[in-house]
């Protein structure tokens, strides 16, 4: 397991692509606020529950002054499909090696039914304007989380 990270912290830098090839990079949200999103694998179950969540609560986020950005191990044909298929309108970013992941805590062994291995573990992030981290939070259910976040969040 990766060492997890704690509000306070200083976010970890970043730079990946979505699925049309644009890159993100930390450095393009300083001043603005950002919820950065690890989930496992697109088009999954709860990958999509927690997806379209985010998608269903992305205007009362950005009204709030939030940018959303989900980060996955998927490749760019995969979440331009996940994309598609779901009507998502926000980043999906595409973290391979799981490096990102790994930089956050949000990879480490996991079960799913009598399978254990390592991969990228859902968890969420707030980042506030100046780069720092507002809430860490790691294992987070799919089902609920955003509603749970967004009333944290005042939003």
């Amino acid at each position: 397991m990766t060492t997890q990270l704690s509000a306070g912290d200083q976010a970890p830098d970043f730079s990946l692509a979505d699925a049309n090839g644009t890159t993100y990079s930390k450095a393009d949200f300083a001043g603005q606020k950002v919820i950065l999103y690890f989930y496992p694998k697109a088009a999954t179950p709860g990958c999509t529950t927690e997806a379209c969540d985010f998608r269903d609560n992305l205007s009362s986020l950005a009204a709030a002054g939030f940018q959303v950005l989900g980060v996955s191990p998927d490749d760019a044909e995969a979440l331009k499909a996940f994309a598609a298929d779901e009507s998502l309108t926000f980043p999906l970013l595409s973290d391979p090696g799981a490096e990102l992941a790994k930089a956050y805590g949000s990879f480490g062994e996991k079960t799913i039914g009598d399978r254990t291995f390592e991969g990228t573990l859902r968890s969420t992030f707030v980042i506030d304007e100046e780069g720092v981290l507002t809430s860490a939070e790691y294992n987070v259910d799919a089902e609920g989380h955003v509603a749970r976040l967004r009333k944290s969040l005042g939003a």
